[in-house]
This record gives C-alpha cells, sequence and structure tokens, in this order.
C-alpha cells in the first residue's frame, strides 16, 4: 500500500521532475516509510512506500526489472503474489525481491496486460516499457485503489490522490457542471471519470489503459460480473448458498490476511465486521487485534455501538480497543478529514473513519474492514422497491429512492453557470440499467451500487481516510471472485430477513444472533448530523468567505433557506442539506482551489 505519482510528455519535452516530486511529498502519508524518483526519456515516476510485504529494500520503488526492462510504480496489495511468483519461476523467471511489486513486473512481460486477469487484490500499478516508450495504466476490478489524471496539451499527469495533482500545478480547477449534478443527486458521489473539477479525471475500475509515446490510448475493461442466474448453480437451494457465500468469504478474509507484518480488524460490531473476525477466530487467529469508534450523544441520538463489538471481542477473545471521541474532537479533527479527501465527501463517518484511523495507526499497519456488503449482498433499505419494481421503471424508480434531489430541484440549487443543461445523473442510471448482463431489476441497482456507487463513495472514503494514517485497509467482501458469486445469488435470497438474508445465515453459523439480528447500524456522529454549534460555525464561515462568493456555485436565497433553519432541511435520503452543499465549499477552500 503506497502512493504514486508521475507525468508523461508527449511533445518531445523532458518531464517536469520538479512537479513529480512536489506530488511524491504530498502523498508522503500514504507511504511514509520509503520515497523514490526515476526519469527516463519522456516519463517520470514518483512513489512514497508503506512497507507491508518485503520489508527490505529490494522492494523499493520505483522499480526497474533490468531483464525485462520495464520500470513500474504500484499501490496495493496483490494477494496471490505468491502462487503467481511460483508459476512464473516455472516458466524461467529470476527474482532479485519477494514483493509483489517484483511479481507484477514479470508478469507483465510474461502475459503482457492480460496479466491482470490473475491479480487477485487491489491496486493500481503503472509499468514503463523502456524499448517501446509506451507506459501502461491498470486499476483493479472494484476501484479499490485510486488513480487520478490531468491531461493537458503534451502531457499526462497521474497521482494516487486527486491533491496531490494539484500540488503538481497545471490543473484546471473549474467547476464541471455534470459532476455538480452527480454531486448533489448521488450523496456526493462523482462517478469514474470524471470529479468535480473539470481537469481531474479518474482511471476507471477494471480497466488497462495503454499509452502510445504520442499520447493516443487505449482503454480496456477487463471485468464485469454478470448479474443473472447461471447454469452451474441450478439446483442449489437456500442452504447451498450459505455454505457457497461462507466458503467464499473465508477465501476472501484468508487471501487479506496475507502480510509480513500484522493484521486487525476494524470492527463495528455489526454482522459485516463481526464476520471477518469470527472467520479469522475459526482460522486460529490468535491475540487478533480489533477497534472500535465512538461519539457522545448529541440531540438525542447515541453515538456508539460497543456494546456489539464488546460482544464480538469477548467471544472471540480478541486483543479489543475502544476509542471514544468527544464531541468537541469532532469539530476539531474536521478540518484534518478534510484534508485528506481526493474529492469531498459528504457521510456523516467520514470523520469517524478518520479518527479510527489515527488511533488504528499507532497499533498496527493493516486492517480488515467490512465495507461493501450492504451493496453486494443487498443490505439497504430502498433495495425491496427497486425488486418490485417493473423493468421499464427501474431508472425512475432508482431515483425516486436513491437520489438525494431530484433533477428539478437544481435550478434553485445552483447558480446558471454551473447548472447542467439536462438530467445528467439521471441519464447516467438509464443507460446503465439498459446495459445488458442484469436479469431483474434489483439485479441492475445492484450492479449500479457495486461497480459506481459503492467506488466512489464508502470505497474512497475508507482509502483517504485510513491511507491519511499511512493503515491499509482491506475489503474482503469486495473479494471479485465473492463479487462474481453475489451477482448470481437469486435475489429473493439476499432481500430475505430485511436484506443480506443470505448472508445473515452464514453469519448464524458463526456468531451470535444478537448481532446477525440487531437492527441495522451506521457509524454514528451526531455532532455532524445534528450540525452543533463549532461545526455550523465552521459551514457559516465557509459559506460567507470570500472564495465562496467569488466561485458562486450555490443561489444566495438557497443558502439563506438553509442556514435559517440548519437543522430543518433534509435530502431525500436523510442527509443534513446544509451540510451536503457546505463541505464542496470546505473541500475546495482547504485544498486551495480558487
Amino acid at each position: 500500500m503506497c502512493g504514486l505519482s508521475g507525468e508523461i510528455r508527449f511533445d518531445d519535452r523532458r518531464p517536469d521532475v520538479a512537479a513529480v516530486e512536489r506530488m511524491t511529498d504530498r502523498l508522503a502519508a500514504r507511504g511514509p516509510d520509503g520515497r523514490g524518483i526515476w526519469s527516463q526519456g519522456p516519463v517520470a515516476l514518483g512513489h512514497r512506500r508503506l512497507k507491508i510485504i518485503d520489508l527490505s529494500e529490494r522492494g523499493a520503488q520505483p522499480m526497474t526489472d533490468a531483464d525485462t526492462r520495464l520500470t513500474g510504480v504500484f499501490n496495493g496489495c496483490i494477494y496471490n503474489y505468491q502462487e503467481i511468483r511460483a508459476e512464473l519461476r516455472a516458466l524461467g523467471h529470476r527474482f532479485f525481491s519477494t514483493s509483489d511489486t517484483e511479481v507484477i513486473l514479470k508478469a507483465y512481460r510474461q502475459w503482457g496486460t492480460d496479466c491482470v486477469d490473475r491479480l487477485i487484490g487491489m491496486f493500481v500499478f503503472v509499468i514503463v516499457e523502456s524499448d517501446t516508450g509506451r507506459v501502461v495504466l491498470a486499476r483493479d476490478r472494484l476501484g479499490i485503489k485510486p488513480l487520478y489524471l490531468a491531461h493537458t496539451p503534451g502531457r499526462l499527469r497521474f497521482a494516487s490522490t486527486l491533491p496531490a495533482l494539484l500540488a503538481g500545478g497545471g490543473v484546471d480547477t473549474s467547476i464541471d457542471p455534470v459532476a455538480l449534478h452527480q454531486y448533489l443527486s448521488w450523496h456526493a458521489t462523482v462517478a469514474a471519470p470524471r470529479t468535480v473539477l473539470a481537469g481531474v479525471r479518474k482511471l476507471p475500475p477494471a480497466t488497462v489503459r495503454v499509452v502510445e509515446p504520442d499520447g493516443s490510448y487505449t482503454d480496456h475493461r477487463y471485468w464485469q460480473p454478470s448479474y443473472t442466474r447461471r447454469a452451474e448453480f441450478a439446483g442449489m437451494d437456500a442452504g447451498d448458498w450459505r455454505d457457497a457465500v461462507l466458503d467464499s468469504l473465508r477465501t476472501a478474509v484468508r487471501r487479506r490476511m496475507v502480510a509480513d507484518v500484522p493484521v486487525g480488524v476494524l470492527l463495528s460490531g455489526g454482522l459485516d465486521s463481526s464476520l471477518i473476525v469470527g472467520l479469522l477466530a475459526e482460522e486460529g487467529q490468535k491475540d487478533l487485534a480489533t477497534f472500535s469508534v465512538g461519539f457522545e450523544s448529541e440531540g438525542g441520538e447515541e453515538g456508539d455501538e460497543f456494546a456489539y463489538s464488546d460482544l464480538i471481542a469477548r467471544r472471540y477473545d480478541t486483543d479489543h480497543h475502544q476509542l471514544m471521541v468527544p464531541s468537541d474532537r469532532v469539530s476539531t479533527a474536521l478540518d484534518a478529514t478534510v484534508a485528506a479527501m481526493s474529492e469531498p465527501m459528504v457521510s456523516h463517518d467520514v470523520v469517524a473513519f478518520h479518527l479510527l484511523s489515527e488511533l488504528v495507526s499507532k497499533e498496527v499497519s493493516v486492517v480488515q474492514s467490512g465495507q461493501g456488503a450492504d451493496e453486494v449482498f443487498a443490505g439497504y433499505r430502498w433495495y425491496p422497491d427497486m425488486a418490485a419494481v417493473e423493468r421499464e421503471r427501474e431508472p425512475e424508480r432508482y431515483a425516486e429512492v436513491y437520489f438525494d434531489r431530484p433533477h428539478s430541484d437544481m435550478a434553485r440549487i445552483l447558480q446558471p453557470h454551473v447548472l447542467a443543461d439536462h438530467d445528467v445523473s439521471g441519464r447516467f442510471v438509464r443507460e446503465h440499467m439498459a446495459a445488458p448482463g442484469a436479469e431483474t431489476a434489483l439485479d441492475a441497482a445492484l450492479r449500479l451500487d457495486t461497480h459506481v456507487m459503492l467506488v466512489d463513495d464508502p470505497v474512497k472514503r475508507v482509502d483517504n481516510m485510513t491511507m491519511d494514517w499511512g493503515l491499509e485497509a482491506r475489503v474482503p467482501f469486495l473479494d471479485h471472485e465473492l463479487v462474481e458469486l453475489a451477482a448470481a445469488c437469486p435475489p429473493e435470497l439476499k432481500l430475505a430477513q430485511g436484506g443480506k438474508g443470505v448472508l445473515k445465515d452464514a453469519g448464524r453459523k458463526l456468531l451470535p444472533r444478537e448481532v446477525v439480528d440487531r437492527p441495522k447500524g451506521y457509524f454514528p456522529v451526531p455532532a455532524i448530523r445534528h450540525m452543533a454549534g463549532p461545526v455550523l460555525e465552521r459551514v457559516r464561515q465557509a459559506l460567507s468567505a470570500p472564495e465562496a462568493r467569488a466561485r458562486g456555485i450555490f443561489r444566495d436565497e438557497y443558502l439563506t433557506e438553509l442556514l435559517a433553519a440548519p437543522d430543518d432541511h433534509r435530502t431525500h435520503r436523510g442527509a443534513n442539506a446544509l451540510w451536503h452543499v457546505a463541505l464542496l465549499e470546505i473541500w475546495l477552500q482547504t485544498h486551495r482551489i480558487s
């Protein structure tokens, strides 16, 4: 787990190594254990290293393989790197390290861009072919690891975070109206390849991009599971599916223990993280470090779920750590949390993740986390509504249950210069749901949530918040083989028991029933949900700042309405509407975007 950056020139000029160094230094938190810069011809690469696999300097990056004449940088972890290494050795390849980075370079030499099909893990890598000048960029199947891109005439820059790109300079920071529409529609999610800034794009998940020396490029999407019932699973009953899911999750959890350092678990006390702990205990893990966070109550809302996490910690005798955060710590941590965001994230639990990551990073460098189970196994409250709708009403019903706001509200919220001229978010959903490969309305919704909404909300949130403290988070529920299995699972088994039925059945084989059957919980952060004093003051400050007035994104009358009753206005999904709009301004100002 690391941070990478670089520049490719297409105009016969040398790359700006100083800019790559600035980008690399901005990634220091992601990789506190090492720094490297490499430049040759029209390409420069930068890397910050977090030592997880091969702790020696032989695993340092950028890594050049003299045998293959390839140089690469890599962010992530290849969980099956040892098996691939053995296969490559049998094919005659020689290794100078025990790192998964070198395995990627050798695998690319052996299989070309098809090497991604063999990689099990989370990754972004960039490989430079010295002989041809071609540069290959690749991202993992579920987009767990990020890669941001900035194209300008004659040049492509890339980095693991958007703020790192900004540190390089020369980025068009004007607001992208289409991305802004998505931000306000989808709980701050902006789908790849867009970001809220017009000059920054994201490499989409499951994509290999081959960049030629003249700047032309081709993209190949190498993975997309079918959300249909498959012949190989015909005849399976509910018990068979339960066992298949449990076996697949067991494999996913086991894979994510691969490391040369200890691996802990973020334990909320919910079904998902508790299953990870239970499966690791079943595998014989002793003295497993587990971590939970809680907040002071605010506005009558409880701020912790320690009763459940303590229950699991006691049952499996884990080395458990609690973090209780006072409300005033939330407000003081807010700016640091926003600074860690590659893109603005409105979910109130982002502060919780940042504070939790700070604690955990003092104890371990790697954790497993339960993100993704709700999207993969249909755990959210709106999925039954999608299952009941006719196919022709899928996009309309999805907008009704998922969108924060309808398109008709945008004109009263946004100034004309940043207002999209039609319902771009609705069109995106219609086109996605019309694509082949989804058998039912629920299948189409789950595909959209897993491969778009999940990637650019909770997955990005976990990566940004943990990596800001040099902490690697691994997400077994996004093991691509488990996702493929869940995609084929009959919708009624996922919807059963109020959602995640097949996963709950699996949980009952390991966990106390009070954990499996508890009401669904979230990371509660009442001080933000209820616009407590210091947070509200920060919001007022941001919206009245000269930069905000000069930018003029939101209509004055709309902001006046929200500020007059800051806790009364909610989006359709229950978010605080004032926080939703203010967070964008706080993010822009924090990153000095004019």
